[in-house]
């Protein structure tokens, strides 16, 4: 039986400290979140940055630079940065997104198909697509996959067809976020029939879905993620202390229902990545 790789979004570009005080807003803060995380369990850290004196999502090229160095500094657990783009100014969006991917992290988010998210929409015409799995190719950096609703993986398939990708595929399943698919068992099922033969697949729960989302997950031979992107509580009105403390919840979880967990050099092994 192939071990569970446990992923963990330390920060998002949603969560302030009014919300839960154990929030990383610092790039000291969030890299020693994902350390602690790694020390846990988790074998893949997924890294937004934020600015440091407002907590704000932010896109600056020097702050993700700081994390990942401090991370590489701290533990060997594999990197995934987000090149969603927060806040960029710029008039050139797709490559001020795209910059992350030259710190060569073993991953990368390539979010495909665009969506309806709170009060704005997340923009990723097919351009984008195309364009950011070309970059993180000429990198050597792995595509983490995210789908948000049907229509996405369908692009995404469009996109396998062309040849964009390198095997083993990774993608992301994304239940519950923003006005995409909702984070259902029937839902999950479904989605997870939509996967391309052989590809590995992770899936997240965003809020109270968390947990039962990784739960599905693992039973249905998948890997999951957790973190403060995605929830900061612990239970119905007990915030998370840290997000190293979901990641023990994730590690008991998996050893329960009678897997095991993978090391960030067996998740490197399972998905092909460059260290």
């Amino acid at each position: 039986m192939e071990k569970t790789i446990i992923s963990v979004a330390v920060c998002g570009s949603g969560p302030m400290k009014d919300k839960n005080p154990a929030v990383p807003y610092t790039p000291k803060e969030i890299a020693e979140a994902a350390i602690e995380c790694c020390k846990a369990g988790a074998a893949i850290t997924h890294i937004h940055v934020r600015d440091p004196e407002t907590g704000i999502v932010c896109s600056r090229i020097e702050l993700f630079k700081e994390v990942v160095d401090r991370i590489r500094d701290g533990c060997d657990i594999a990197i995934n940065l987000t090149t969603s783009g927060g806040n960029i100014p710029g008039i050139n969006i797709i490559e001020e997104r795209l910059e992350p991917v030259t710190l060569e992290p073993e991953l990368c988010s390539l979010d495909v198909g665009s969506m309806n998210f709170g009060d704005g929409v997340f923009l990723n015409p097919p351009e984008w697509g195309r364009a950011a799995a070309k970059r993180m190719r000429e990198y050597g950096v792995k595509p983490e996959i995210e789908v948000f609703d049907m229509g996405h993986m369908a692009q995404a398939h469009q996109l396998i067809g062309e040849g964009s990708f390198d095997e083993p595929l990774f993608i992301q399943l994304c239940m519950g976020a923003g006005w995409g698919i909702e984070a259902t068992p029937e839902h999950l099922v479904a989605m997870a029939n939509q996967l391309p033969p052989g590809a590995q697949w992770s899936v997240l729960g965003v809020g109270r879905t968390q947990l039962p989302m990784i739960t599905m997950g693992i039973l249905l031979g998948g890997h999951i993620r957790v973190g403060f992107e995605d929830n900061i509580y612990l239970r119905r009105g007990v915030l998370l202390k840290s997000n190293a403390e979901m990641v023990e919840v994730a590690v008991d979880l998996v050893e329960q229902l009678q897997h095991k967990v993978a090391t960030p050099d067996e998740a490197r092994q399972i998905l092909g990545l460059s260290r």
